[in-house]
């Protein structure tokens, strides 16, 4: 039997001996299926073409990006946080390959991945299982997990505590339980996935329930967010798809709130 992964979005489902007939994570809202039909692969198909690597760069001192080249599925960034022996993986691609396990254990390997929310949930399992490291999900999205896995741990409330530096906090919005990770240390660094996605015009965040399909969140739920994010000290915030607000974020995402609550209650501009 195969693991099958949807070529779309890049979640690998758990195991069967027949293709799926749909991706349940595509075939809603928040995603779309391809324009060509349902496409689906496994990990081992994408390693033995040969056509895959993860791109592994140092952003800042403790924080490695991990992107898969040639875009794959959403195309997601996901990060390798260096711990004073607490190592986290925030968020997760699908490739897994032996040059990518080699360099991660070199630097020091995995001790927790954490998710923002079910899009970058990928080949979560396979990574888990390499690195013999915890899954942390928040419950609220327990329903959006494709593939069963013993070592997930559904947290519940709205924090959580994964090291002296690192903790998760539910904000909802994109997802019900969708997360941010706060690190405590250089300044306050928060990692968004997209639950608070980093936009074109330089130093402004963005809120959505669908991105693809351009949904936006009501206005209460930003500002509830904006609420939530408050407590938190930050000067940079990086996103899943390697964009970066590299001073004064905190203060961005409080502006880029005030900004996308008055556009949906009509008082931005007029048209």
């Amino acid at each position: 039997m195969d693991k099958y992964i949807c070529s779309t979005c890049g979640i690998q489902y758990g195991e069967s001996e027949e293709v799926p007939q749909q991706c349940s994570i595509c075939n809603e809202e928040r995603q779309y299926v391809h324009p060509d039909g349902q496409q689906w692969t496994t990990l081992n198909s994408m390693i033995e073409s040969g056509t895959f690597k993860n791109e592994i760069i140092k952003e800042e001192e403790n924080v490695y990006s991990i992107t898969t080249t040639p875009r794959f599925g959403i195309g997601q960034t996901a990060y390798l946080i260096i711990g004073e022996g607490f190592n986290v993986l925030w968020d997760c691609v699908t490739y897994l390959d032996e040059e990518t396990i080699r360099v991660i254990e070199s630097l020091g390997g995995i001790d927790a991945i954490a998710l923002s929310h079910p899009h970058y949930y990928s080949t979560q399992a396979k990574w888990a299982e390499t690195f013999r490291a915890p899954i942390y999900i928040h419950n609220d999205d327990r329903n959006w997990v494709m593939e069963s896995y013993e070592g997930i741990r559904f947290w519940e409330d709205e924090t959580l505590k994964l090291s002296d530096e690192l903790s998760l906090h539910r904000l909802g919005g994109h997802f019900k339980g969708g997360a941010v990770m706060h690190l405590e240390k250089s300044d306050g660094i928060l990692f968004t996935g997209d639950i608070i996605q980093v936009v074109a015009h330089k130093g402004w965040v963005g809120f959505m329930y669908s991105y693809p399909n351009l949904i936006p969140l009501p206005s209460s739920k930003v500002e509830d967010i904006a609420g939530r994010i408050r407590q938190l000290e930050f000067n940079r915030l990086y996103n899943a798809f390697h964009r970066v607000i590299e001073t004064n974020a905190s203060e961005a995402v409080q502006k880029s709130a005030e900004r996308y609550i008055d556009a949906i209650e009509g008082r931005l501009f007029s048209t």
